[in-house]
């Protein structure tokens, strides 16, 4: 006997199976005609625009074999470029998901005189081109500078300027989460007795973390990559404030893409496992709450 039912409208559906599915589950993934356009349009769009690009630097970084890789990467000159690279991107990451999370607050819970223009001036390095923003800060802390202060060729100005290019990322995402938190929870702790700081940190935390650290993984793989404000500041001094984009620069000037397509390979792998790390991070701590 089958466990199918007998009702005044027919035979209901067996249990175990969603209905219209058909045996297998292959029902679960059936999809309409303009759903298949669609899902094809984005697959190849995607490809076109992310996966064959990858693979073509990838396939480059591969030309000469692991070894010649490998001796790019722990190239003296090279390693420098890169560890400076990260270490400034991680220290802007890191300011960022604090001072881009207070700015947020500020935005969304104060009133002030002006808060209009901060909250448009926010996206200028978003609207910016890059070369402009180098110019920008050459400008104001340039060997020209109205205040009599330099920070060009050394690191103090890579990491203003990496500061300057990554300063909206987590500001626009911890924003639209703090707009739809519910103030009622707040109150709630409150009334029973939760300080402030336990509010912040059980309640109101675990619902920006997710957003912090997206806006995070955006700023660290912008820092990692930023090229146009760093021309200009930076002085691509070898082993001092040389980073890692204008040695890539280096290596396909010296008609060397192997070696310029490796550093982008490890850069990728850089952004990725940092994503991923923060993504991580952000699911246990909102899980914990």
């Amino acid at each position: 006997m089958t466990d199918t039912l007998v009702t005044p409208l027919g035979p209901a559906p067996t249990r175990g199976r969603p209905s219209g599915t058909a045996k297998g589950g292959a029902g679960l993934f059936r999809l309409t005609p303009t759903s298949r356009l669609g899902l094809g349009v984005a697959l190849v769009w995607f490809s076109i625009l992310v996966l064959l690009p990858l693979a073509a630097v990838v396939g480059a970084a591969a030309e000469g074999g692991f070894g010649r890789f490998w001796d790019t990467l722990t190239d003296a000159q090279t390693f420098a470029a890169l560890r400076l690279t990260v270490v400034e991107a991680l220290l802007v990451t890191v300011v960022n998901a604090v001072i881009g999370t207070i700015v947020a607050w500020v935005l969304v819970r104060d009133q002030f005189p002006g808060k209009r223009v901060l909250d448009v001036v926010i996206d200028i390095p978003f609207a910016l081109p890059t070369i402009v923003a180098g110019l920008v800060l050459l400008s104001l802390w340039g060997p020209q500078s109205p205040v009599g202060i330099n920070i060009v060729n050394t690191r103090q100005g890579i990491f203003l300027a990496l500061l300057f290019v990554t300063l909206p990322f987590v500001v626009r995402t911890v924003q639209p989460v703090l707009i739809e938190l519910d103030a009622d929870v707040e109150e709630a702790a409150a009334s029973l007795g939760a300080s402030r700081f336990t509010t912040f940190r059980r309640v109101i935390l675990p619902s920006l973390v997710p957003a912090i650290a997206a806006g995070s993984s955006l700023g660290f793989a912008r820092a990692i990559s930023e090229f146009g404000s760093l021309v200009l500041i930076s002085g691509n001094t070898p082993y001092q404030t040389e980073v890692a984009s204008l040695k890539i620069l280096k290596f396909l000037e010296g008609d060397n893409q192997a070696g310029a397509a490796a550093v982008a390979v490890l850069l990728l792998i850089v952004a990725i496992v940092t994503i991923v790390i923060l993504d991580l991070i952000s699911r246990r701590v909102a899980r914990r709450g």
